[in-house]
């Protein structure tokens, strides 16, 4: 009786070890420390559960002090992607800005700076950099994401994030393997597939992985999309095939392997989170994600029980679930060793997102003298990913620099005459993202600059769509500093 009970205390610990929930709140709940104390290993981070850094610091505290190796892992991508400013937009462009610099030493800088930040806060595990090549430029969940289309370009940026991330302490998750660039689905939603032959995943998709793999990605994210050259069945994230096959044994990974968040209808809708949790596991994942819209104490522990159960019916080995565990201590311990180097000069740290963000522009046409404008935010429905909480646009910012500067958001179905009516006699600066990805966007801007050939416009999504307007500015991203950037343009700052 005695080994039985040892053996089912391991077992629960190990379950438990597995799991990176989310909570709500911006102090840890009780039960979160309770099961901390219990051998859960990781928590996840979302805008929800940050005012401040302050405040950030305060919390990962709290989690340390009930155990010191704790994984605190975010979403921060920085650009488009970000919690820990979520609420006023990101201090660093996306990986497109980054990608359209092509300087691997700015892009290691950045992510170093976005790591000693991170790491200040007492967060050591980053869900980035995205590694997925942006091939299809419809896809309506990567995008401004990707550090680009070019395989070779994303491979390369994608290793010097790695290198910059880690350099600060944090440990990065490279993702989503084996690539969710092809796809024109959003995993959020429903279950993306991607229909080509194993020599194009080779060249394409994979390169960029194998280049965080060699640069000692920490973790690696799997992919809610089917890819049948690999596997004509189960997505990645449940795939032998892909996470052990490849992943492990093809491209030799021996790190951490983190499944994207499991109540996203790819999986949720089809396997639901239970079932889909005991395939990862059992297919090769070692952590499995959840919390983004699942956040409460009820659903670690169905997720602990579905994996104890699924071992003691034999479903799910033992050995396995042991291995996984083992594999997120080993990197809650290095979390514990890692020291970060030293960290750029002090003026160079602080505005390295900036300096970035303008270097970044593509800038068609001449700026001209502008007194205070009118600034028509075209606002396509956000993704998940990104989320509605964060400000994006140039409005404020050039209101800062051109006081007087007026404006307002215009969705889907929004006439140009309102625009042109808000607008009056002022400069009208179209503020749009993706416009060739949505009809009525690209209708409403040729319906303005036809009206009024001396507007500007931005573009702050991918610039797929023809430069139009007396001055057009593609900005690679929607941060806080792409913003700055083009109001600077715009203003002759």
């Amino acid at each position: 009786m005695t080994v039985l009970a040892h053996q089912t205390d391991t077992l629960t610990r190990d379950a438990l070890a597995v799991l990176q929930p989310g909570f709500e709140g911006t102090t840890a709940p009780a039960w979160l420390l309770r099961r901390v104390g219990e051998g859960l290993t990781a928590v996840g981070l979302f805008g929800r559960n940050i005012d401040s850094p302050e405040q950030l610091a305060a919390l990962t505290a709290q989690l340390r002090a009930e155990r010191d190796d704790v994984l605190v892992a975010i979403d921060e991508e920085g650009g488009d992607v970000t919690r820990l400013e979520v609420r006023g937009g990101s201090s660093f462009p996306g990986n497109l800005a980054l990608g359209a610099v092509d300087d691997t030493g700015l892009t290691r800088d950045v992510a170093r700076e976005l790591g000693r930040r991170l790491a200040e806060c007492g967060v050591n595990l980053n869900w980035a950099p995205s590694a997925d090549v942006n091939s299809n430029p419809d896809n309506p969940v990567i995008g401004v994401r990707s550090f680009g289309a070019d395989t070779h370009l994303a491979a390369r940026h994608t290793a010097a994030y790695v290198e910059g991330l880690q350099a600060s302490g944090v440990a990065a998750c490279t993702k989503h393997f084996p690539g969710h660039g092809d796809t024109s689905v959003d995993s959020h939603h429903a279950l993306p597939r991607i229909d080509v032959d194993l020599d194009t995943l080779q060249a394409r998709e994979l390169i960029p992985f194998k280049a965080a793999i060699e640069a000692g990605t920490k973790a690696v994210m799997s992919a809610h999309i089917l890819v049948p050259a690999l596997d004509p069945t189960r997505p990645a994230t449940l795939s032998p095939q892909i996470l052990t096959g490849l992943l492990r044994k093809e491209l030799g990974y021996e790190g951490l392997i983190v499944t994207d968040g499991m109540e996203m209808n790819a999986i949720a809708g089809t396997y639901g989170i239970e079932r889909g949790s005991v395939l990862a596991i059992a297919a090769g994942a070692d952590a499995i994600c959840v919390g983004g819209g699942l956040a409460d104490e009820a659903t670690v522990l169905r997720l602990r029980d579905a994996l104890v159960a699924a071992v003691r019916e034999g479903t799910l080995p033992e050995e396995r679930l042991a291995d996984a565990a083992a594999r997120v201590r080993e990197l809650a311990a290095w979390t514990l060793r890692a020291r970060p180097d030293a960290r750029p000069e002090g003026s160079r740290a602080s505005g390295i997102g900036l300096t970035a963000a303008r270097r970044a522009l593509a800038v068609t046409g001449a700026p001209r003298p502008l007194s205070a404008p009118y600034v028509a935010t075209l606002t396509p429905v956000a993704n998940i990913a990104v989320g509605d909480e964060t400000p994006w646009g140039v409005a404020a910012e050039l209101a800062s620099l051109l006081p007087g500067t007026e404006g307002g958001a215009y969705p889907e179905g929004a006439p140009a005459a309102d625009i042109l009516a808000a607008a009056g006699d002022r400069t009208v600066v179209a503020v749009v993202r993706d416009a060739h990805r949505h009809a009525w966007m690209a209708q409403a801007l040729e319906a303005l600059v036809a009206a009024r050939p001396d507007t500007v416009v931005v573009e702050m999504g991918l610039p797929r769509a023809e430069p139009r307007g007396a001055l057009h500015i593609a900005t690679h991203g929607a941060s806080r500093v792409c913003g700055r950037a083009a109001a600077e343009v715009i203003a002759g700052a």
